[in-house]
């Protein structure tokens, strides 16, 4: 397609940017992508790169206006800097949402006055600063505080510095962490919402609000809130969905947004529907570019540039229905309904540096599995994750079938296997149990067990003090109980999977002290009992 129509200035060049970058070519424009990195993964798919930083708001906007009418648009997908893209954008005379608008829709505290304000139901708030945690703490406040709360920094995404505190032991660690992690030492402490969380996606424009993508979150390892993948479209019952959109809609309204994207985390608790979060943006997290495409059959990131272009989003429009239900006199409510089922699922890591990326069978063939994503190779540091951006890979699945996607996504990652290098101290601690103080029950062992179960296992090493490694599989499906070999860890592998895979790894004739092996097993799943394997190797070569 000829690229002679001009610039699409395009804020980004991490992987989530990809689908603007190829929606921007194929829309007949050229691609300026600009980023603090210039070594980022997309750098190579730009027409032109600039190494600014998306922070820079001026310097951006410097840029875009030295372009002049070159520039048709500004835009970006999974970043979180929609201020500078309207920032930028108001500079330069182009559509989209107002940059005081999108400022409400960047910091967490100006979005929860806008809530307040508009009555909007989200969490009670407050914001601690730096400069204000110790004022916090001589003035009795945090004796008087009930739990669990929320820790977030006001400017951050990826779930950095973002976790439950659910006692006072906690609460300063958290928040020193919180604050740490905002570009302006801020952070906002809420109360906790309990109940489902969902992710969902909207374009908005000319008084309309269509749905473009309604996806379960899948959340885990509390204190701390890793999403290790989602499911489009969600199983929510019909009338939640309807109360969730209607709330979603209000945010929107309250946050000003009128142009472009907009991104809502949100939960229905035992009260309805409670706002976690709403961004100026297309969401991240593979979703507005590769599920939602995958369930809908829409390019949603080329429909969300054709608004920031001034223009109406006509393949949208053709496929969209009115949302039932919906009673709403600011906007007219629409969807795009889902055709297929997309999931996503993320694979993890214990502690410590890969030495080998293995597949137990090439993922990237296994039937409806559309996507897989490394993020961590071999020499890479690893560890349990904390936040959002500390998973080391991601497999998407589609298929006309519910269960059948959930299971290809999950069976994709259970074929993934990173292997330690030995006699590594982060492993070693991880391995034995060590927890800090404020982190009660975190990181979470490979397998949970009841009290039961592990009295069974004991049992079983008193009985087999000594196993070979060719003769493991065997011995526990003979001897352990179905439900200990079935129960499943954090990459969907159980544990008769486990021992399977590790005889395809091992060395047959290798001999293990039964208990050390089974609490490997247990607390680091298959990575725990490799590591084991290869420090003996490595203490033979001492």
């Amino acid at each position: 397609m000829n690229q002679d129509n001009g610039y699409i200035l395009v804020l980004g060049a991490g992987l989530m940017q990809l689908p603007a970058i190829e929606a921007v070519k194929e829309l007949g424009y050229k691609a300026l992508v600009i980023d603090a990195d210039p070594s980022a993964v997309c750098v190579h798919a730009a027409d032109r790169f600039e190494n600014i930083d998306l922070k820079d708001r001026e310097k951006i906007a410097e840029l875009a206006l030295s372009l002049g009418s070159s520039l048709k648009a500004v835009f970006t997908a999974g970043t979180d800097f929609s201020a500078s893209v309207a920032y930028a954008a108001e500079k330069c005379s182009l559509p989209g949402h107002s940059y005081e608008a999108c400022l409400n829709a960047s910091n967490k505290v100006r979005m929860r006055k806008c809530f307040e304000t508009a009555g909007v139901p989200s969490p009670s708030f407050m914001q601690i600063t730096r400069g204000s945690i110790a004022q916090f703490l001589s003035e009795g406040k945090l004796e008087e505080m009930t739990f669990p709360k929320v820790i977030k920094p006001s400017d951050n995404m990826g779930a950095r510095g973002c976790r439950l505190i659910r006692s006072k032991k906690e609460f300063l660690p958290a928040v020193e962490d919180a604050v740490r992690n905002s570009r302006t030492a801020s952070s906002i402490l809420e109360d906790y919402m309990e109940g489902p969380e969902f992710s969902i996606d909207a374009l908005v424009y000319d008084g309309t609000f269509t749905i473009t993508g309604f996806a379960d979150r899948h959340i885990f390892f509390s204190p701390y809130f890793i999403e290790l993948g989602h499911t489009m479209p969600s199983a929510v019952a019909e009338e939640k969905k309807t109360e969730l959109i209607k709330t979603f809609a209000r945010a929107v309204k309250a946050l000003g947004l009128t142009r472009g994207a907009a991104k809502a985390d949100i939960k229905f608790t035992a009260s309805g529907p409670m706002i976690g979060e709403v961004a100026a943006r297309l969401s991240g997290g593979y979703m507005s570019g590769w599920t939602y495409p995958y369930s809908s059959g829409l390019n949603l990131t080329k429909e969300a540039l054709k608004l920031s272009l001034g223009l109406n989003p006509d393949e949208l429009e053709k496929r969209r229905v009115p949302v039932n239900g919906i009673t709403d006199g600011d906007f007219k409510i629409y969807e795009v309904p889902s055709e297929k089922v997309s999931a996503e699922r993320a694979w993890i890591s214990i502690p410590g540096t890969i030495s080998t990326v293995n597949q137990v069978n090439k993922i990237e063939s296994l039937p409806f599995v559309k996507n897989v994503f490394f993020r961590n190779h071999e020499g890479d540091h690893v560890d349990f994750p904390r936040n959002n951006v500390s998973k080391c890979g991601n497999a998407i699945s589609v298929s006309a079938d519910y269960s059948l996607a959930v299971k290809a996504a999950e069976y994709a990652v259970s074929n993934m296997v990173l292997r330690l290098l030995p006699d590594c101290q982060e492993t070693e601690i991880f391995l034995n149990g060590y927890e800090r103080p404020d982190e009660e029950g975190f990181p979470y062992s490979a397998f949970s067990l009841s009290d039961t179960q592990k009295l069974t296992l004991e049992h079983f090493s008193e009985s087999n003090p000594k196993l070979r490694s060719s003769s493991l599989g065997s011995v526990f499906e003979s001897e352990v109980s179905s439900d200990i070999l079935n129960l499943k860890d954090f990459n969907h592998r159980t544990v008769s999977e486990t021992l399977r895979i590790f005889g395809l790894f091992s060395d047959p004739e290798m001999e293990f002290d039964t208990a050390e092996f089974c609490k490997a097993l247990i607390r680091g799943g298959i990575q725990g009992i490799l590591y084991l394997a290869d420090c003996k190797v490595s203490n033979r070569l001492k």
